[in-house]
């Protein structure tokens, strides 16, 4: 069985090679010339640069290539300081990709997207309810605006088969935007933007990967499935699992938002590639991310390994293992 993961060097696209090994595929991993291979050093992985900009060079490329079983799709941006580039990387790419692979008579049994519950949006700050598969999407960033572009294009072709997963926030060994949060509290500062009431929802890395492959493994094609531990969590849990697994005490604040409303305009205006920017200020703003995943534990008989607190555990003692922390 041959199985082709783009985005592989990225945080999540290591842990597909990983696990895809571990099942004894064929293992073909997508990556820029230029990209990190630290975590990509198995002798068994066969790599490809494709040129995603430029469709008839992917189709060469695939005319030269066995037909995938399954193609993992994970390859995208997630940061940019302009916003075309998220259309151009989220969507127009992928869009280019499989033409491609419907032009060389090369589809895959299973399309996999890595999509983002940023695609939907955040739920109702005033309301208790999650984001459910029926609502319509209301992507607040452009990032999700591109995630939702390609997924409506995947799920308006014909036979195709495909299935798209839309993770809440993923963390895991290897993250490094949530580990600022995890470096803070372990120099005894404890943060919290505008509220300690944020509703959020996780999905550990290994078990993201998991979801993924059950899905690939199954009979269930054409869907879509929203990817967490199946539990909701606030800030303040989350601050005081990672200060417990650290057995630290902590200073507690709350940044008032108007405060990071100007830091994140003076990052836009000048450009400058920081996590904080106008766009984030928009996630900041909502409190209710939570989402309804039971079909995935229904459809695909998911259960998670990693609930929160095991998931930390890890996560911290990999930041320590590797001097992060």
């Amino acid at each position: 069985m041959k199985i082709l993961i783009t985005g592989a060097s990225g945080f999540i696209g290591g842990f597909f090679v990983e696990e895809s090994l571990k099942r004894n595929y064929e293992t073909f991993v997508a990556i820029r010339e230029n990209s990190d291979k630290t975590y990509l050093s198995d002798s068994r992985i066969q790599f490809l640069y494709p040129n995603y900009s430029d469709k008839n060079a992917l189709k060469t490329l695939f005319s030269q290539l066995p037909t995938f079983d399954f193609i993992i799709h994970n390859a995208g941006l997630t940061q940019s300081r302009k916003e075309k580039n998220f259309f151009t990387v989220n969507f127009e790419y992928t869009k280019n990709l499989i033409e491609a692979l419907i032009e060389t008579n090369r589809v895959p049994k299973k399309f996999l997207f890595n999509s983002s519950l940023a695609s939907f949006g955040a739920g109702d700050n005033h309301s208790p309810t999650p984001v459910r598969l029926s609502d319509t999407p209301k992507p607040i960033t452009t990032y999700g605006k591109s995630k939702l572009q390609a997924e409506q294009y995947i799920a308006s072709l014909q036979n195709f088969p495909y299935l798209i997963f839309r993770p809440a926030a993923v963390y895991g060994p290897r993250e490094k935007n949530l580990f600022t949060l995890f470096k803070m509290i372990s120099k005894g500062f404890e943060p919290y933007i505008a509220t300690k009431k944020q509703f959020l929802s996780f999905i550990f890395v290994k078990d993201l990967v998991k979801a993924f492959f059950l899905g690939m493994e199954s009979n269930i094609e054409n869907e879509s499935f929203f990817v967490t531990d199946g539990k909701v969590y606030t800030s303040q849990e989350l601050n005081f699992l990672i200060k417990k697994t650290m057995n630290k005490k902590t200073f507690s604040f709350v940044i008032p938002l108007f405060i990071l409303r100007i830091v994140a305009r003076i990052n836009t205006l000048l450009k400058r590639n920081s996590i904080l920017n106008d766009e984030k200020i928009k996630e900041l703003e909502c409190t209710n991310w939570r989402c309804d995943s039971s079909s995935l534990f229904e459809k695909l008989n998911f259960k998670p390994d990693f609930p929160l607190e095991k998931g930390i555990i890890e996560t911290i003692n990999w930041y320590k293992n590797v001097g992060w922390l």
